[in-house]
């Protein structure tokens, strides 16, 4: 079983300032983070596709309001709203990374 290691906007940031490629602070690396963490958030609330040439694209999508059954009670019947959600599409350098 795989280890579950979990890289968030901290540990980012640190692992990018490790690098020393670039001369910034970890405080402004994390910014940037977060800014265009912000960024991608803010394109795809307009209904826009994000894509990020190599990486990927983060895509949204519409998911239709439909019925379901309640799971405490499945005889209850009951309506799921529509929701907007985020798909993401691997990237050709990301997709053929991770095959090695």
């Amino acid at each position: 079983m795989p280890d579950k290691k979990i890289i968030n906007q901290k540990k980012l940031a640190e692992i990018i300032d490790t690098k020393k490629e670039l001369d910034l602070s970890k405080k402004q690396i994390e910014k940037i983070i977060k800014t265009l963490f912000d960024l991608i958030i803010d394109e795809l609330k307009t209904g826009k596709t994000v894509k990020i040439t190599g990486f990927g694209a983060f895509i949204p999508k519409s998911r239709y309001a439909r019925g379901g059954v309640n799971p405490r009670n499945p005889k209850e019947r009951i309506k799921i709203p529509a929701v907007k959600v985020t798909k993401f599409k691997t990237g050709k350098k990301l997709k053929d990374a991770l095959k090695k």
